[in-house]
């Protein structure tokens, strides 16, 4: 009985001996594991920033802590949030705000451009410098490009490969299903592109300051559908900040837009050619317009918007060079615009053609604006310019609950209208302006503009006509 007992005695001390060894290799094989990790896969960004769209449905059933251990996880063919992450440290970027890491973005891209859901990441704590680039498509659907670092331009025109376009910086092409995301900056360093001494623009105190030459717009979306700009605090462009051309299905949604307000030509979001458009819930504060809507758009939603200081929200210019341009269902509302130049406008070129219709402004506040409110058919850039017999026909505008106050500098109502093709159909309801300081200089401006005031307007509106003009010219109402 003794021998029995001595004989377990033994079998459990060698069972105890022998699993304390393994749990020693164990812990050896973690620590070895979670360090390579650490220094090769700069995981330590990665959990924070998936957001909740890509993040798995539900807590994967395997142990997290080791990714990096083919033998945890999932099968080689499975995909994971965490899978799809394209770090563009992991593939070579510096982010010293000095290094050229274009190439590193390019192969990032290019592995996430091949996956669902793929995500390349300018992780936080980094600021890189690329050159112009093309990033283009087709990809596989729900890539996201996200910036929670800086992401910046070459610094000014001397440091620009002379071999890059002078017209854009960043393009996104023939893509679908796309993101451009994140908490971080996108920097384009405009101050020595705005000092180039080839256009004339505003100065302090009425004086004149030379100004963009062939300068490139920042980020370009050209040719893609689907698409989702959020987040970003996007600054001193050289010129144009953001540009869609040729697009269909955009929102953009509480984006930063900040250049100085006499930096030239630096418009906050141009679309043109561009369907089914929402920008909501963004504050905008740069040297030109804040939104500028071009020809071929349709079905425009701005919602939430504050501008300023900036030349206001504008359509157009349209029909430069005797060209068609067809835009309509453009709606603008819950909108903030200070110290601008310009509020609400609508800009066309004489001798232009198609038409500018279903136009609404609805509740916006106006905090020192000049023209606040304004048609101007007569648009040019010289004192040139002709009058012309053909025009884009404006009908269909309506501006409801506008109101605040104006710089006396200009009437806070102007429509100055073809004298050929009239505006019809413009309406005015609760529409109460007063001066900022001082005393209104001219009463509002009408020339051949039609329509209707709902409501008595503050400052009276005694010039708009009634009705529709008597006869309207065959070309204008086709052709849209």
């Amino acid at each position: 009985m003794k021998t029995l007992h001595f004989l377990l005695l033994s079998l459990l001390v060698t069972t105890l001996v022998l699993f304390h060894k393994a749990s020693n290799v164990y812990a050896r094989r973690h620590h070895h594991i979670s360090k390579k990790q650490k220094n090769n896969n700069n995981n330590k960004n990665l959990a924070p920033l998936i957001s909740p769209v890509y993040a798995p449905a539900r807590s994967p059933d395997y142990p997290p802590s080791i990714p990096s251990d083919p033998s945890y996880g999932p099968a080689a063919n499975d995909t994971t949030a965490a899978s799809c992450i394209f770090d563009v440290t992991d593939f070579g970027a510096v982010g010293d705000g000095d290094t050229d890491d274009t190439a590193a973005f390019k192969s990032a891209w290019k592995a996430a451009c091949q996956v669902e859901n793929g995500v390349v990441l300018a992780p936080t704590d980094f600021t890189f410098v690329i050159t112009s680039t093309i990033f283009s498509g087709p990809c596989q659907p729900g890539l996201v490009f996200q910036v929670d670092g800086v992401l910046a331009t070459p610094d000014g025109p001397d440091c620009w490969p002379e071999s890059d376009s002078h017209k854009q910086w960043i393009v996104f092409y023939r893509l679908d299903n796309m993101s451009f995301t994140g908490t971080g900056t996108i920097e384009g360093n405009g101050q020595k592109w705005w000092d180039l001494p080839c256009k004339p623009h505003k100065g302090p105190n009425g004086s004149t300051l030379p100004g963009p030459c062939d300068s490139p717009a920042m980020i370009r979306f050209f040719m893609s559908s689907n698409l989702v700009v959020s987040g970003l605090r996007i600054q001193n462009s050289p010129q144009f900040h953001m540009k869609f051309d040729g697009c269909q299905g955009v929102t953009i949604d509480k984006l930063s837009i900040f250049s100085p307000k006499l930096s030239p030509n630096t418009d906050g979001i141009h679309i043109e050619n561009t369907k089914s458009v929402g920008i909501y819930n963004s504050l905008i504060h740069n040297g030109d317009d804040c939104i500028s809507i071009g020809q071929g758009c349709a079905d425009v939603e701005i919602d939430g918007v504050t501008c300023g200081p900036s030349h206001g929200i504008s359509i157009g210019s349209l029909g430069v060079h005797n060209s068609r341009a067809c835009v309509s269902n453009i709606t603008v509302k819950n909108i903030i615009i200070r110290d601008s130049d310009n509020g609400l406008r609508i800009k066309t070129w004489q001798g232009g053609a198609g038409s500018v219709s279903g136009i609404s402004f609805e509740n916006i506040q106006m905090e020192n604006v000049r023209n606040s409110v304004i048609i101007d058919q007569y648009y040019c850039l010289t004192k040139a310019c002709r009058n012309e017999t053909s025009a884009v026909y404006l009908t269909d505008v309506s501006y409801k609950n506008i109101k605040g106050t104006y710089d006396v500098r200009s009437p806070p109502i102007h429509f100055a209208c073809s004298d050929t093709v009239a505006c019809t159909n413009i309406t005015m309801s609760e529409v109460e302006l007063l001066p900022y300081e001082g005393v209104l200089v001219d009463d509002p401006f009408c020339w051949n503009a039609y329509g209707v005031q709902e409501t008595l307007t503050i400052p009276p509106i005694d010039c708009l006509q009634d009705g529709m003009p008597e006869s309207l010219a065959e070309n204008v109402v086709s052709g849209c």
